[in-house]
């Protein structure tokens, strides 16, 4: 019988979308094949504690609160985990083979725990460093991909200390670039955090206020009346798309409300497109993975507006939602790949990067 792969499954965070992270990843240590796996629950708390479960059947709330507590290494000759423990009698904390973010947000999805993934020389699933951290800033996502070619709506890019210096300053650049309705987004957020539509200067006032709460960055965008648009991406150096769906928000747009909160927001898989639209969209979702160098996984949005049928790429998920009734993992299993398949693909594409990265060579060689 050949030896179990040993997965860290990491849940959790600081972000504002714990609760969505553990929905997430409970649904993924289900799936997960137990006779080709030996999972390690890991989870981060709301004040950045990490915590190991003793076992894969331990509720991933019971980790939080009564884990072990560990700190993870950045050494690649060392154990990934070290115990927190004073009087140094607890051996070395469990091992892994490949780590599974499922962290959403910030301090997960935007590069900072790929990093110590890196320093620790640990394959992981999902986008590295590079992808991740441009597909967390709305603002410098949406510069490559218009630099790449891809179509993105207007938007406007504020400093935080720009608008509660100047905001009079502010509006009217605003003004004199966009036309209300506007979206308002903190640039570094996922989920739909601190974002507002503002349809007239008195709303852009209330949404630029609660956007600077989140990020020190602020993105404001065209607003359309358009269709959302989703569709998936899976591989490494030749990614490719699934089968586009539909989101038809409960409210008026997909906010955080629509997406976890309230019951009534649709689904539709696959979407109602003509086959050029579809076509369209995939090869778009292929190019703005390519656009940010991202690798494993990640879900591309688009905007398709109601009057000129033009669509817009309009972001880039790099550890989209994970649970079984996810957009992610239900597009893939409208395209022919079931869940438990894709977490196996996932974890191939990890290793097929890490044996792709550890090829690069750090010293000069006489």
């Amino acid at each position: 019988m050949s030896k179990k792969i040993r997965v860290g499954l990491l849940f959790g965070g600081r972000s504002g979308e714990h609760e969505v992270s553990l929905a997430s990843a409970s649904s993924v240590l289900k799936a997960l094949n137990p006779k080709k796996y030996q999972v390690t629950p890991i989870g981060i708390t709301r004040h950045g504690q990490w915590r190991v479960g003793s076992s894969a059947s331990q509720r991933l709330h019971e980790v939080l609160e009564r884990g072990t507590p560990v700190l993870p290494s950045a050494d690649p000759t060392g154990p990934n985990l070290v115990p927190v423990d004073q009087k140094r009698t607890q051996p070395a904390g469990p091992q892994v083979d490949v780590m599974f973010p499922v962290l959403h947000g910030t301090f997960g999805e935007d590069g900072t725990v790929q990093g110590l993934f890196e320093l620790a020389n640990v394959p992981y699933v999902g986008a590295g460093v590079l992808a991740s951290a441009v597909g967390m800033d709305k603002d410098v996502m949406k510069r490559l991909f218009r630099d790449a070619g891809l179509p993105v709506v207007k938007w406007v890019c504020v400093l935080r200390r720009e608008w509660e210096r100047s905001p009079e300053s502010v509006s009217r650049r605003i003004k004199k670039k966009l036309r209300y309705p506007a979206f308002v987004k903190p640039a570094n957020s996922g989920s739909s955090v601190g974002i507002s539509k503002a349809r007239n200067a008195k709303e852009l006032r209330a949404a630029m206020n609660l956007a600077a709460k989140y990020d020190r960055k602020i993105v404001v965008e065209q607003g359309l009346d358009a269709r959302e648009i989703e569709c998936s991406v899976l591989g490494n150096e030749h990614p490719r798309a699934s089968v586009p769906g539909e989101v038809v928000p409960v409210n008026e747009f997909y906010d955080y409300e629509a997406k976890y909160l309230k019951e009534g927001s649709e689904l539709i898989i696959p979407a109602p497109l003509s086959p050029k639209q579809t076509r369209q969209v995939r090869e778009l979702a292929v190019r703005a993975f390519q656009a940010v160098d991202a690798a494993g996984m990640a879900r591309v949005d688009f905007l398709l507006d109601r009057k000129t049928r033009r669509i817009f790429v309009n972001e880039i998920n790099t550890i989209p939602g994970f649970t079984s009734i996810s957009m992610y993992p239900k597009l893939w299993e409208a395209s022919g790949l079931a869940y438990r398949k894709l977490l196996d693909r996932l974890i191939e594409l990890a290793f097929e990067r890490h044996r792709d990265r550890i090829r690069r060579a750090y010293t000069l060689h006489s």
